[in-house]
Parts: C-alpha cells; structure tokens; sequence
C-alpha cells in the first residue's frame, strides 16, 4: 500500500469531523485503524504517527527534508509569511537563534511578577455567585500579560493593543479559515475580509510602534527591545516586517493557547477536589506571598500544568511536509507527502500513561517521560521557543486560582470540546460559579491593598 490505512467514508466527511470534534474523531480513527493511519481531508492526506518511536523519527529530523513551516502555511494570513513558524532550513535557524533569548533564565522571574498581579485584578473582577464562562478571563489574563511583556505597554496603549487584538482573534479562530479555499476576500460581506480589515488595524499599531522605538532609540525590558538589539552572525537587525510577523506570532502562540490550557487544568482540578485540596496545602506552605521563583519550583503545581497538557493537548497535532522521498515508521512516503505527530493519541498511549483517561498529576513526579512520548509543544529543532515561557505562566496563574479562589463548576452543562481555529477549548468556555474569595496579598497600605478591602471584595471573600 501507498499509505497506511484509511478510513472508507468520503474526505469531504472526514474534514466535517476534523473541524467539528478533532479529538472524538482521532479517537474514532486509531481505533479502527490502529497506531498508524492515513487522515483524508479535502484536498490532501495526512499520514498520522502515534508511536513513540516514529514520533522520534520525525523530531530528529535537521529540517532539510522535513519541512514544518509550508505545513503551516493555513496560518499565513495571521501571522506573515516571515514568520518563524512560517520558515524552513537556514531561515528557520537564524529566527530561532535571534528568538530565543527573551524565554530563558532569569527573565521569567521578571514576567513571573506581571503574571501574578495581571491574575490578581482578574479574579478581583470574577462575579460572586453567578455562573461565568472561565475561558473569557483566562485569555484577557494570557492577552495583557503577553502585550505587557512583549510591548511594555500600560494604560491606554494596552487598553488598545489588548481590544485590537481581541477582535484579530474572534475573528481568526474561525474553524472554516483553516480551509484554503474558506480564505476569500470578499471584503466586509466575507468573514475572511472582515478578518483582514482587523488584521490591518493590527499592524498599524505594530508598524508604529517598532518606528518609534528605532527613531527615538527607547528600549526598555519587554521583549521587543531585546529582539530591535538583536544581530545575527552577520550583523544583520531583523527588518520591520519581520519583527511585526514575529510579533504576531507571539501574541497569537503566548495568548489563545495558555488560556485554554488554563482553562482545561481548571476544569481536571475541580472535577478533582483531593488533588486541589493538595495543592493548596503545598502551596500555602510557601507562605502569604510566594515570590514568582518559589512557585515554580512547586512539584505539585508543575505536574498539574503538565498533566493538564496531556490529557487535552491545546492543539492535536503536529506536522511536516516532505522535502524529499522518505521511509518513516516503516512506509515509504514520497516528495510532498504529509506526515502528522498526533500529540493528543501519543499522550494517551496506555503503555506510557497507565490509565490513560484519569487527570493524575502524580505520575509526572514518579516518571520521566521522554520528549516523543510526551510532547505538547512539538520536538525537535520546531519545538515552541515559548515553552519555558508558557508552563512558567501556567503554574503562576494556577497558583493564584487555587489559593485565592473556590470555584464549583456549574452543575447541569455537559463538558465537551470546542474548536478554535487550531486550539481545542471546553465547551462554553467551561462555567464556573465563584464560591469564595480570598483577598490578595500585597504590602500593607499600598493600592492593592485596599482594593482588597472593598465591601464587594469582603462579601466575596466570606
């Protein structure tokens, strides 16, 4: 055979369930068809690896031959075609290398803090004792912690790049703009052309702001100012178009993708009442106000964010095109061909993840896993440069959640799955009933503080 197995109904149906309910439908497809599989959608095939050591196959590929970035390409018309996602070989290598930076060593300690007081005016504003949908919160949290670390931004200038932003993804995370022939510019009568008039309104407020800053000379610690310094070995500065396209990437990647992994680890934690009641302890036990770095080193709290991945990775899959003819996983695949690492089948193989269905953070304290059995950032020379970045968010945002808040998920509403574009989120956002609220810790008669002693904030908290 030229492919591995497939399925016997139509591309055109295969490609409703795809975009319809992602994970039933890998499901439905390794249970008929077994580890590996041919994926027929409208217009092209994907060869789909679940194996660990197929996975392995594709992820020590140097990118000479397997080509992640023209995969990509459906996400072009957001984020540029200069961007490091979009990129193959020596490109992709030379934006990796000036990207990298920003996400490693002690600068998270420096984003720690901006996470922890942007998810403290969140849950000041969560309503008491009236259902909410948790996700909406989760993004604005992801959104102005990314604006405010990439851009420096406050005030008025975030208020606009976080709503500008806002509208950029409503619209973007449309499932049907993953189709090629969905991407029609039919101007404001097109949701397509809605899109781009957002997308322009965007880059006005990028382009602006990346002049400015070469004009005037300012600099500051966000991520910006480190990627206008930043030279590759010849010497060479990033251009304004691929600084915007870079930009893009990282509001889009650092946003919608933390929130509904957030959102999913909120959902394991309270359908798991001894797990959270654990986590609590332990981290009560690091004191009133933990710094950033304290937190991070929280066992329990890592292996939640983790597990939280595995169960309900934040997109399915992975993906390379291939540059040249080549045998993986046992079949000889040609030039062109697909080839897909399924995140979300990989990490529930039962012979790595006992159990593979239960929410159990634990048993990320008790094994090591390796990065082709459990990998939710992709592998390889593609995976995530905000990977660091992403996890150290998670466990600041989930601390809070859990020593701040009680949350009781609304009772009567099925918990299924939603897609957004490439990310999978619970249905309705996940709704959630705010129980109690305990005040935020902050230094003795500072602002803060005394938004915590509002009569609402005390009612809340009782």
């Amino acid at each position: 055979m030229r492919f591995p197995p497939a399925p016997r109904h139509s591309a055109a149906w295969s490609t409703w369930q795809w975009l319809r309910a992602p994970y039933p439908y890998l499901d439905l497809l390794v249970k008929d068809l077994g580890e590996t599989f041919t994926m027929r959608l409208l217009r092209f095939k994907l060869v789909v690896f679940t194996n660990p050591e197929h996975v392995k196959e594709v992820f020590l590929d140097n990118g000479e031959t397997l080509e992640a970035g023209r995969f990509n390409q459906t996400l072009a018309p957001l984020l540029g075609d200069r961007s490091v996602l979009m990129v193959d070989g020596q490109k992709h290598r030379r934006k990796r290398k000036l990207l990298l930076p920003p996400f490693l060593g002690e600068r998270m300690q420096v984003y720690g803090k901006t996470m922890l007081d942007v998810t403290d005016d969140a849950i000041d504003s969560f309503p008491h004792g009236k259902a909410f949908s948790l996700h909406e919160p989760m993004q604005d949290i992801t959104l102005r912690v990314i604006v405010r670390t990439v851009f420096g931004f406050e005030g008025a200038r975030l208020e606009e790049m976080v709503r500008v932003t806002k509208r950029v993804l409503e619209l973007g995370t449309w499932p049907p703009l993953l189709i090629p022939f969905m991407q029609v510019d039919l101007g404001r009568f097109s949701h397509y052309g809605r899109f781009l008039r957002a997308v322009e309104e965007s880059d006005g407020i990028l382009y602006d702001e990346i002049r400015r800053r070469r004009r005037d000379g300012t600099r500051g610690p966000d991520i910006l100012s480190l990627l206008l310094d930043a030279r590759d070995e010849d010497g060479s500065p990033m251009s304004d178009e691929e600084l915007r396209d870079e930009l893009v990437t990282l509001l889009v990647a650092g946003h919608e993708t933390s929130a509904t992994g957030l959102t999913w680890a909120m959902r394991w934690l309270l359908e798991s009442p001894e797990i959270l009641h654990d986590l609590r302890a332990e981290l009560e036990a690091l004191g009133p106000d933990p710094a950033p770095e304290a937190l991070a080193k929280s066992a329990l709290l890592d292996a939640v964010a983790r597990e939280a991945l595995r169960l309900v990775p934040v997109i399915p899959i992975v993906g390379r095109v291939l540059a040249q003819d080549r045998t993986i996983g046992g079949w000889d695949l040609k030039k062109d061909d697909i080839v897909v690492c399924s995140i979300y089948l990989a990490q529930r193989r039962p012979d790595a993840f006992p159990d593979p269905e239960r929410f159990d953070p634990r048993r990320f304290l008790d094994k090591k896993l390796s990065a082709y059995e459990f990998f939710p950032f992709g592998g390889g020379i593609r995976r995530c440069i905000g990977m660091a970045f992403a996890l150290y968010e998670m466990k600041m945002v989930l601390a809070r959640l859990a020593t701040r808040t009680e949350l009781a998920l609304e009772q009567g509403r099925a918990l299924g799955m939603s897609r957004r574009s490439i990310t999978i989120t619970p249905t309705d956002g996940l709704r959630v009933i705010l129980r109690k609220r305990r005040p935020r810790a902050s230094p003795s008669g500072s602002p803060r503080a005394a938004v915590a002693k509002t009569p609402e904030m005390q009612s809340a908290a009782t």
